[in-house]
C-alpha cells in the first residue's frame, strides 16, 4: 500500500511539473488517502501484535 501511495505521488509530481494542475491534484489526493490508510493498518498491526504478546522485531 506504501508503495502505491508512493507511485501516485510520484504521478503528482510529474504532472505538475508539466503543468497538468487536475491530474495532479488527483494523484496526490489519491496518495494522501493511500498513506493515511497505510498508517492506520500499521499501527492496527502493531496494537494486535502487542496484545497478543509478541514484541516488536
Amino acid at each position: 500500500m506504501l508503495g502505491w501511495a508512493l507511485t501516485f505521488l510520484a504521478i503528482a509530481l510529474i504532472a505538475a511539473l508539466f503543468g497538468f494542475g487536475g491530474i495532479a491534484g488527483a494523484s496526490a489526493g489519491i496518495a494522501q488517502i493511500l498513506f493515511f490508510v497505510f498508517l492506520v493498518l500499521f499501527a492496527i498491526a502493531l496494537i494486535s501484535r502487542a496484545v497478543r504478546g509478541k514484541p516488536p522485531v
